[in-house]
C-alpha cells in the first residue's frame, strides 16, 4: 500500500455547546444529578422513558441520573419548556443547537423524550477543508450520531464567513442552525431556509436555487427520491452541493434503489454476444446510468477519521466492474495534524495471498496448508514483499516467461499477452513452467498440478473468473506495465462529459473520438440518455460520433 503523509492544519477545537439552557429545560431533581456528574464535555443524549429511570448516554458509559422513575408530568415539565414539536416529532430550544425528540403512544400522547446534546465545533472540517473549498459537491456518509450534522455546520460557517461565498442551508428540523427563526452563529453568514414539513424538503430545495441565487446549497438527510432528484437538478445548475444521506459507506449507497441516483444511478444491461465477449464477461451487466449528481463522496469512519472517494464516477465504475476500490483514508493524529493515506486500488477478482494464513491448519484445502507453496496474486502491494521478485534485475523481467495455464483460457492469455507486449510463452509440460495462472474454483480443488507447483516452489497466480479484463490486470501487476485502457470505458467518460458541455452550454456541439460500431451505439444512447441530438460520419476506420443539442433547444 501506498502511504502519503501530509502535516497539515494544526488545528485548535472550539466547542460551544449551550449546556445550561438544556439542562434548564429538564426538572429539577435531573438537573441536579447532572452537575454532579465529574465532566459533561461528552455527554451525547438524555433519555427519559415513562416509567424508566432517566439515563444521560456518553459514548463509552451511561448513567442513571434518579433511582425514581420518570413520569407523565417529568415529560410535559420538559415538552413544556421546548420549542413546538414538528410531524417529524422533533423540537428544539431557541437559539441553541439541541434536539428534542418525542416517542408517541396511539393516543399521540408523549411518553418518552430523547435530549440530544448539539454543538457547534468550529475546526471539525480541517480534516477535509482542501475538497469543500475546491468547489465540488460532496455527499458525507455515516451511522447516525458520528457527527455529520457537526460537519455541515462548519460547512456553512467556513464557506460563508472565511470564503466569501453565498451559502443556503435547507434546514429540515432545525438541527442545523438550531430553533426559532434567528439562526445560531454557528452557521455564519449563511443563509437558513427552514422546512415546514418534512414531505416538502425537495421543494424548498429547488426554491432555495430559483429563488436566492446560491453559489453553496448544504442540506441534512437526503432520504428520498424526490430529494435525489431535487439535488440532481441543483449540481445541474452549477451550484456546489455538500449534503448527506442515510448510509454508512458508498456500498450501501449503490444497494440503495431510492438513492443511488446521487451517486449515478445503477442500470441493467444487455450486451451484445461480440460485446461480451470482447469485454470478458457476462451478457447481463451492471452499468451506471448517468453522471454522479456528487462529486466527491465522504465516509466518516470516526470522528477524526474518513475515508475519501475523489471521484464518484470512477469509484462506482470500478466496483461495478468487479474491482476492490480502496478510498483516500485521512486521519486527525493527537497533535491535530491531519495525515492522508493514498491507497493503490486492488481488484478483488484477483485472490488475496495468504487469505488462509490466519486460519487452523485443519482449516485449509490440501495446496493451502504448506507455507513455502508460494501461492500468489497479482495485487501491486502484495507482488512488491515478494523476496524472489524483489531480487529480479529489470532486465530479466523482460525475458519470456514460461506461463502453465491450468484452468484459463490459452486463447484469452495469448491475446492479453500480445495486446499488453508482454513476452509469454504457454508451456504444456508443468516441469517446463516457471509460473501457473489458475482460476479460483480450480485452485479451491487443490489439483496435483498445484500442489505440485508449489511443493516446487513456483509461484501460482489464482484469478477469480476466466475473463480477458481479469487476465490482463495480472500480466500488468506481475510483469509491471501499466494496465490496458479499456476502450468502452474510455469512450463511456468522453461521450457523458461531451453530454454535459453541451447541456451546460460551453459548446454547441462536440465531435468524439473515432470509435468501432459497437462503441458508437453506446454513445447513441448516452445523447438519447440526455435528450440531444447525435450522428456518426466519416468512413472507417476514422467514423465518429458527434453529438449536439436537439432541434428543440435550440
Amino acid at each position: 500500500m501506498a502511504q502519503d503523509l501530509n502535516e497539515v492544519n494544526l488545528y485548535e477545537e472550539t466547542v460551544t455547546d449551550n449546556l445550561d439552557t438544556l439542562m434548564a429545560a429538564l426538572p429539577p431533581q435531573l438537573r441536579q444529578s447532572l452537575r454532579e456528574i465529574d465532566s459533561l464535555s461528552g455527554l451525547l443524549e438524555i433519555v427519559l422513558d415513562l416509567g424508566r429511570k432517566p439515563e444521560a448516554r456518553f459514548p463509552d458509559r451511561e448513567v442513571t441520573l434518579s433511582e425514581d422513575e420518570v413520569t407523565h408530568e417529568d415529560l410535559q415539565y420538559v415538552v413544556a419548556r421546548v420549542g413546538e414539536f414538528g410531524d417529524d416529532n422533533r423540537a428544539g430550544i431557541e437559539r441553541t443547537l439541541h434536539r428534542i425528540s418525542a416517542i408517541r403512544n396511539r393516543k399521540r400522547e408523549v411518553v418518552g423524550i430523547t435530549c440530544r446534546v448539539g454543538r457547534a465545533v468550529h475546526g471539525t472540517i480541517s480534516i477535509i477543508q482542501d475538497l469543500v473549498e475546491s468547489g465540488r459537491s460532496i455527499l458525507i456518509l455515516g451511522r447516525p450520531g458520528v457527527g455529520k450534522t457537526t460537519m455541515l455546520r462548519e460547512v456553512g460557517r467556513v464557506l460563508s464567513d472565511e470564503l466569501r461565498k453565498r451559502v443556503i442551508i435547507v434546514d429540515t428540523s432545525n438541527e442545523i442552525a438550531g430553533d426559532g427563526d434567528i439562526p445560531h452563529p454557528a452557521i455564519g453568514r449563511a443563509r437558513r431556509m427552514q422546512v415546514p414539513n418534512t414531505a416538502l424538503q425537495h421543494a424548498v430545495m429547488i426554491e432555495a436555487v430559483e429563488n436566492h441565487m446560491p453559489e453553496v446549497i448544504v442540506i441534512d438527510e437526503i432520504g428520498t427520491e424526490l430529494e435525489a432528484a431535487a439535488a440532481r437538478t441543483i449540481a445541474e445548475r452549477g451550484v456546489q452541493l455538500i449534503g448527506t444521506a442515510h448510509g454508512n459507506s458508498l456500498d450501501n449507497l449503490m444497494m440503495n434503489p431510492t438513492l443511488s441516483d446521487l451517486i449515478g444511478g445503477i442500470q441493467s444491461v444487455t450486451l451484445g454476444d461480440e460485446e461480451a465477449r470482447r469485454r470478458g464477461t457476462q451478457k447481463s451487466i451492471l452499468e451506471r446510468k448517468a453522471p454522479p449528481t456528487f462529486d466527491i463522496l465522504v465516509e466518516i469512519q470516526e470522528r477524526d477519521r474518513v475515508a475519501v472517494h475523489q471521484d464518484v464516477s470512477e469509484t462506482v465504475d470500478a466496483l461495478l466492474r468487479g474491482y476492490e476500490v480502496r478510498p483516500e483514508v485521512r486521519w486527525r493524529d493527537a497533535a491535530g495534524r491531519v495525515r492522508t493515506e493514498r491507497a493503490i486500488a486492488t481488484y478483488s477478482q484477483e485472490r488475496p495471498a495468504r487469505r488462509d494464513r490466519d486460519r487452523r491448519p485443519d482449516q485449509l484445502s490440501p495446496a493451502s496448508r504448506r507455507p513455502e507453496q508460494g501461492i500468489r496474486t497479482a495485487e501491486p502491494e502484495v507482488r512488491a514483499d515478494t523476496r524472489e521478485e524483489a531480487r529480479e534485475e529489470p532486465a530479466l523481467r523482460q525475458r519470456p516467461r514460461r506461463v502453465y495455464a491450468f484452468g484459463v483460457s490459452r486463447d484469452k492469455l495469448e491475446n492479453a499477452a500480445i495486446k499488453m507486449g508482454i513476452p509469454v510463452t504457454i508451456v504444456k509440460n508443468l516441469d517446463d513452467a516457471e509460473m501457473i495462472i489458475t482460476v479460483d474454483n480450480y485452485y479451491r480443488k487443490a489439483p496435483p498440478a498445484v500442489r505440485e507447483a508449489g511443493d516446487n516452489g513456483k509461484p501460482v497466480y489464482v484469478l477469480k473468473t476466466n475473463s480477458s479484463s481479469h487476465i490482463e490486470r495480472l500480466l500488468a501487476s506481475v510483469f509491471h506495465v501499466p494496465v490496458p485502457v479499456d476502450p468502452f470505458l474510455s469512450a463511456q467518460y468522453e461521450a457523458e462529459e461531451a453530454a454535459q458541455r453541451i447541456m451546460n452550454g460551453a459548446a454547441p456541439a462536440v465531435q468524439l473520438t473515432p470509435q468501432a460500431h459497437s462503441i458508437r451505439r453506446m454513445q447513441h444512447q448516452i445523447a438519447e440518455r440526455y435528450n440531444l441530438d447525435s450522428k456518426s460520419a466519416g468512413k472507417e476506420p476514422h467514423r465518429h460520433v458527434t453529438l449536439f443539442a436537439s432541434n428543440e433547444d435550440r
